[in-house]
Formats: structure tokens, sequence, C-alpha cells
């Protein structure tokens, strides 16, 4: 659905609205989400008292994977394209807040089988 708004986008408005690089974003942010969630997972099978950790170690990585993106492109020139910096910063910022939203709803979807649990009956 994103894929589509972007292509979209990118066809009507070009490189003013797009940057070239968001689809790269995408698949970042896309790959992080999935780690994540993954080690997530796999804390939780462990021991379901880890969801905490494990649930803000993968918020952190995608935190600092994110501003080493950032910092990256800032740092081989992409300061130096105008306004394609501020078309890069706001993909990369909608992007981010979507797949942080992502993840906070899935969560949320899944609190109520935890809470039934502690809940004596």
């Amino acid at each position: 659905m994103v894929g589509l708004a972007l292509y979209g986008l990118y066809a009507a408005f070009g490189a003013a609205a797009v940057h070239p690089l968001t689809p790269s974003l995408f698949a970042g942010l896309a790959a992080l989400t999935f780690i994540g969630l993954a080690i997530t997972a796999r804390a939780v099978r462990a021991n379901p008292d880890n969801f905490m950790a494990a649930y803000f170690g993968s918020v952190a990585l995608r935190l600092v994977v994110g501003l080493a993106a950032v910092l990256a492109y800032l740092y081989n020139g992409g300061a130096h394209a105008g306004r394609a910096t501020y078309t890069f910063l706001g993909a990369f910022f909608i992007l981010y807040f979507l797949f942080a939203g992502f993840e906070i709803w899935a969560i949320l979807t899944n609190l109520r089988p935890f809470s039934k649990k502690q809940v004596p009956e």
C-alpha cells in the first residue's frame, strides 16, 4: 500500500515530492522492523518476562540504524543537494513513524491475551 502511494506520488510530482532513495529507506526500515520483531519474538519465547527489554532493544536498534543512515546521507554530500535534503529527511521521518506506528499497533492488538493471563478467574 505504501509502495503504491510512493509510486503514485513519484509519477505525479517526480523527485520534488519523493526522493529517489525513498524505496531504499522503505526496504531498510521494513528489514529493521522484521529483525526487531523476530528478536522480540525469540526473546519472549525464551522467557515471557523479556518482552520489554527485547521491544525497547529493537526500538533502540531502529533508532541508531536510522540515525546512522541519515548521517551517512548527509556526510556523503546529501547536505549539498539543496531541497533534496528536505525531501530525503521528510521521507525518512514519515516512513520511520509509519513503521513505529505499525509496531505500536501490533503491540496494542496483542495486549488483551496478555491481560487475560494475569486476571484470576
